[in-house]
């Protein structure tokens, strides 16, 4: 499917609301046209004909046609105007659910600053195209071909004179188009860049602080402003090359009536009334060639805009549906790694991961930074699809399971947390937003949150998030964690969770977490041995392969690398290690 086609897929639901649109630019066209005609007859028949009675009638004709066009635009306009907003809601819809389906390969290859530029500017770009310029082109083009038949039934030399400027038009039209399309390629580019850095100073604005480099980050912006005011001042030159053309051709266009006009009524071979016609048709001829250049332009930004959508949209992610999902509303949460490997641009991340894990069992992962810890899990969520092997949970490979019912088993506490800008009760309750308040502030008392919640100025109905209230790293941590028990799901996943809390606090939530009252797999990935030390199992990884794998007695017996980790986080306990 081509761009135009899948634009088109939106727009043919409104086909019939914008065929009526078009009949009423027609039936405004028409009347446009009579006008001058009458004029014509009022001329020659009542001032120079001298027949005063047929004077009141003609009047009130134009009257009726002047009520006419302005019905006809009012009514065409809305037509148009809805339609356009219908084709962007749905076509917007479309494209969000379906950048909710991409994976995080699809993310980390499309910068957020550019989709939403494809949600926007873009976006924007489609509705004016709808709403005005495909009638406001169809009408021009109405006016200019009927204004010339009707100069050819006045006068047939006159219309062979104004005619002589069309292939002119006409080639300064097609070379216009053909010059505009890549500059509005790199403006949409260039725009896109402009709404990436915007949106990641905004975003980043505690470092940006904390460095002091408001200096140096505006010095960034203005290369970036000026990339986009270069791109725009580009398209620019090239309708300084051309409009003036168009201007130039409807010039002529009056300069002929007035010259050849005015010597044809001299010499009588046409009337004073058929050169005043003519001047009333001359407008429904400018009108059209002075604004080529300019609609040229709307139609290059609207298929620009169409194609950069539509490449957005027709990605296909990586991670792929099965036709034939298995479907498991509840897991028991048993998860197996069969020879499992990982790559990714080139990189082996995991290399030959084994590890069988029964339901209700805690697992400890331990490693070097970048030893491939969150992966692990990142591939049991089916985020990535494992390059060799088979992650298996309840026997069941996971590129077999429905891709929802899989992640609703799963309640993860992520590394990097993020809340929404909604209430705390609101981002403890994202997984089940139906649950009850009592249920949230269990949740939330699991990860020793509730105290400190209570404290804030509205309790669970602060506003946290971007806008709201700013909450130390443990806190978000905790709410996260309670965001994850609330789904109390079969597999419980925590991503570095307990970083930024104290001791005391690690050891509270820790046991909370033995008291589940359902058999609930666990998953800890952490850099503190206080954190895993009581798993059934505990990983040790390091550049993707697990070099020590057992219990926190039996890797202590080991002495290898987890033996040295503890000796440093505890120092005091070194001398029992060695005995």
């Amino acid at each position: 499917m081509t761009a135009m086609k899948w634009f088109y897929a939106f727009l043919k639901k409104y086909r019939l609301r914008m065929f009526f649109g078009m009949v009423l630019v027609t039936i405004l066209a028409a009347a446009a046209l009579a006008s001058p005609y009458i004029s014509k007859i009022i001329v020659d028949t009542v001032i120079k004909g001298g027949k005063t009675e047929y004077l009141i009638p003609l009047v009130g004709i134009l009257v009726g046609l002047v009520v006419v066009k302005g019905v006809c635009r009012f009514s065409s306009q809305v037509l148009f105007e809805t339609s356009s907003q219908g084709v962007l809601y749905a076509m917007r819809d479309k494209v969000y659910r379906k950048l909710l389906m991409e994976d995080f390969a699809f993310y980390n290859k499309n910068r957020t600053g550019d989709l939403m530029g494809r949600q926007t500017g873009d976006m924007d770009a489609i509705r004016h195209f709808v709403a005005y310029v495909i009638y406001t082109i169809y009408e021009n083009i109405l006016y200019f071909v009927l204004a010339l038949v009707m100069i050819f039934t006045i006068n047939v030399p006159m219309a062979l004179c104004m005619v002589i400027v069309l292939p002119l038009a006409a080639l300064t039209t097609y070379l216009q188009a053909k010059s505009v399309h890549p500059a509005f390629k790199k403006c949409r580019d260039a725009f896109s860049g402009l709404n990436t850095f915007v949106q990641e100073n905004i975003s980043g604005n505690r470092v940006v602080k904390a460095f002091a480099k408001e200096d140096y980050e505006k010095e960034k912006f203005n290369v970036q402003n000026d990339i986009y005011r270069e791109a725009e001042l580009g398209a620019a030159k090239i309708w300084r090359r051309y409009v003036p053309v168009f201007e130039f051709l409807s010039y002529v266009l009056t300069i002929i009536l007035m010259l050849v006009g005015g010597i044809m009524v001299v010499k009588g071979q046409m009337t004073l009334g058929d050169l005043v016609a003519v001047n009333g048709y001359l407008w429904m001829l400018t009108v059209p060639l002075r604004m080529a250049g300019w609609w040229i332009n709307d139609v290059q930004r609207f298929t620009t805009s169409v194609e950069k959508i539509y490449d957005t949209y027709s990605a296909e992610p990586d991670i792929k549906r099965p036709k034939k999902p298995v479907k498991h509303k509840k897991l028991e949460g048993n998860v197996t790694f069969k020879n499992v490997s990982y790559r990714a641009d080139d990189e082996d991340i995991l290399q030959n991961i084994n590890f069988d894990v029964k339901k209700g069992e805690t697992v400890g992962i331990i490693g070097t930074t970048g030893a491939g810890k969150s992966t692990i899990v990142n591939l049991m969520c089916r985020f990535f699809d494992a390059t060799e092997g088979e992650v298996l949970v309840d026997g069941v490979n996971v590129k077999d399971y429905d891709m929802h019912d899989l992640r609703d088993n799963i309640g993860m506490a992520m590394q990097d947390v993020f809340l929404f800008s909604d209430t705390i009760e609101g981002n403890i309750a994202y997984g089940k937003p139906d649950i009850s308040f009592e249920k949230v502030k269990e949740v939330a008392r699991m990860a020793d949150a509730n105290h400190f919640i209570q404290n804030l100025p509205e309790g669970y109905d602060t506003i946290v998030g971007e806008r709201g209230v700013g909450l130390s790293g443990g806190q978000k941590q905790r709410i996260s964690l309670a965001r994850a028990l609330l789904k109390e799901p079969a597999i419980l996943v925590l991503d570095d969770t307990t970083s930024a809390v104290d001791m005391e606090t690690e050891s509270y939530i820790q046991k909370q977490l033995e008291n589940i009252d359902h058999a609930c797999t666990i998953f800890i990935i952490a850099y503190r041995i206080s954190s895993i030390m009581n798993a059934d199992q505990i990983l040790v990884l390091d550049q993707g392969k697990i070099i020590e794998h057992g219990t926190h007695k039996e890797l202590l017996k080991k002495n290898g690398y987890y033996a040295t980790v503890y000796k440093h986080q505890f120092p005091e306990a070194a001398d029992a290690v060695r005995e």
